[in-house]
């Protein structure tokens, strides 16, 4: 059955409100700035930023891509062209229509925003040339940023207290701004006008991540090796001393440990393992290594947050404070709070990381661009999504273990290799039965959506499926829900199965996890029940990598 027309004599303004008025509204109640809004213009915020140095500025976007500025305007950070402070929200007209991707502030405060087009600007405090315009005047509207940045397209953006970073999509890192202690990178002290690319360690590395504390800087290259530069006068590169650091500089300790992701607070480092961890170093003062004590650390030491696993870790270079999120969405915190000291991960009411800030950081800014995504913007990709088995429109049907899965022949010919060959064009019910139900449903919803829901158990069929029709994406999905899932008890069924399938980085993954709870995983049922060859093999790899040692 086809789609109904939309009734005659709507008018495609109506059909707009509708569907506006869908959109989930950007939580921002618990950032006190945000009540000079009114509630008409906080139901349109999409995206926001709290910065300044006591949270007295915003920048938001609107749906409709409009940007306002709000506040204090201190070093003309608002980039309103003045140092007017306003109660209302002034319209950035030079930004409208460009679409945030990202936005990074300092301690001037001086603020970087790339868009989605890969183009930088900056405005603000420019006492130590981190506008990267060539100048030291203070920039009171939004310029773009050019300078050995044509051709770049930047998709991460971080600063320092008067220092700047960017991402580029090929994973070059350029830097500028105050460099009294090395923070750019240019083994130098000399502070950097124009933005430059970081070299040195870096020169043939692809970096994915950045962070920067309040006066040093921090980038995780591909292999998951993290780099550090700048003022280490609290241990916060995780080197082992303090000295400064002048060039990008390995971190040995997390020899063997892939890092995600990286975050800076003011004086102290986090890290996020692939394995879910938590690392940090650096000062502690208010406890906010989360390690029990107030003693700084100077390499990297274990955080223990409950026993789950870490997907998001958040710090920012002005405040003292910690936070993560949890698997099972539980979010916890440590630091500073509210001018107290929370020296171990502390459980909190919230759902989100930014709450934490909000409430508890001093001062209480945000730690990266607050964004929402529409409910019900009807994409093309939603629209899929809401297709896949809806038998209404399907003209197809998997008969599996016994149950109908409902699907378009255009959209699995359009997306998949294999169904482009085999489907005819009279086919009407297809009985499948190498896959079981759940693996199947989920790889025909992977067709519709780029997404797999599976428990990493059924994730090995999954995986099976992929090798077998050659889908080379869904197999790196595969291997990625198995990483988030392994455990003790499915750790060796996890590494059978990378084996079986010759994903190797899977492989070498699952094998690290084995090794490094060894104890636990031997006692298991699966351990007890593995393929002699592949046990023989694995007792010959864990010798050579000292596992066996006393």
């Amino acid at each position: 059955m086809e789609d109904e027309p939309p009734p005659q004599g709507v008018s495609a303004k109506v059909l707009e409100a509708t569907l506006l008025s869908a959109l989930k509204m950007l939580d921002v109640g618990k950032w006190p700035i945000f009540s000079l809004c009114s509630q008409e213009e906080l139901k349109l915020i999409r995206q926001a930023c709290v910065f300044g140095s006591a949270g007295n500025e915003v920048l938001y976007a609107t749906e409709n891509d409009e940007v306002f500025v709000l506040g204090m305007n201190c070093s003309g950070c608002l980039g309103t062209g003045d140092m007017q402070s306003t109660i209302e929200p002034k319209r950035l007209d030079s930004l409208c229509g460009k679409k945030i991707a990202c936005l990074s502030y300092g301690s001037g405060p001086h603020v970087v925003l790339a868009t989605e087009e890969g183009e930088v600007y900056t405005w603000g405090h420019n006492a130590y040339s981190q506008l990267g315009n060539g100048t030291t005047n203070h920039g009171f509207v939004p310029c773009q940023v050019s300078t050995n940045l044509v051709n770049k397209k930047v998709i991460e953006v971080a600063c320092g207290s008067h220092h700047s970073m960017v991402l580029t999509s090929d994973g070059e890192v350029y830097t500028w701004g105050y460099n009294n202690s090395g923070q750019v990178g240019s083994g130098s002290t000399a502070n950097q006008p124009i933005p430059r690319r970081v070299t040195s360690c870096l020169q043939n590395k692809i970096v994915v991540n950045i962070a920067c504390g309040q006066m040093c800087s921090m980038a995780v290259v591909e292999n998951g090796e993290v780099y550090v530069w700048g003022y280490n006068g609290n241990g916060q590169l995780g080197l082992g001393s303090s000295g400064n650091q002048p060039t990008p500089c390995r971190i040995a300790a997390l020899q063997g440990i892939r890092v995600q992701r990286v975050a800076c607070g003011h004086a102290h480092t986090l890290v996020l393992t692939d394995e879910g961890q938590i690392y940090a170093w650096g000062s502690n003062s208010y406890g906010q290594l989360g390690t029990g004590n107030k003693s700084n650390q100077s390499y990297p030491t274990t955080v223990v947050v409950d026993k789950d696993r870490v997907i998001e870790i958040a710090a920012c270079h002005s405040a003292n404070t910690s936070a993560a999120k949890t698997q099972s969405g539980q979010v916890y915190m440590w630091g500073q709070c509210r001018g107290q000291s929370v020296t171990f991960p502390h459980l909190t009411h919230f759902a989100c990381t930014d709450d934490v800030f909000a409430c508890f950081a001093t001062p209480a800014v945000m730690w990266r661009l607050l964004s929402v995504e529409p409910d019900d913007h009807l994409t093309v990709a939603q629209s899929l999504k809401k297709e896949f088995d809806n038998p209404e429109t399907a003209d197809l049907k998997f008969l599996v273990d016994g149950k109908y899965i409902h699907v378009h022949k255009v959209l699995l010919k359009i997306r998949c290799e294999h169904f482009r060959s085999t489907l005819n064009s009279d086919d009407e019910i297809i009985e499948m039965s190498e896959f079981s139900y759940p693996v199947y449903r989920a790889f025909l919803e992977y067709l519709y959506t780029d997404n797999i829901r599976l428990p990493p158990e059924d994730a090995i069929g999954l995986l099976d499926l992929a090798t077998l029709y050659r889908e080379n994406r869904l197999k790196k999905l595969c291997q990625q829900t198995i990483k988030q899932g392994i455990c003790e008890e499915n750790a060796i069924a996890l590494l059978s199965a990378a084996v079986k399938y010759e994903a190797q980085d899977l492989e070498e993954f699952c094998f690290r996890f084995c090794i490094n709870h060894l104890t636990v995983v031997t006692q298991t049922q699966g351990f007890a029940e593995m393929d002699h060859d592949l046990l023989k093999n694995f007792i010959s790899k864990a010798s050579r990598v000292g596992a066996f040692r006393n």
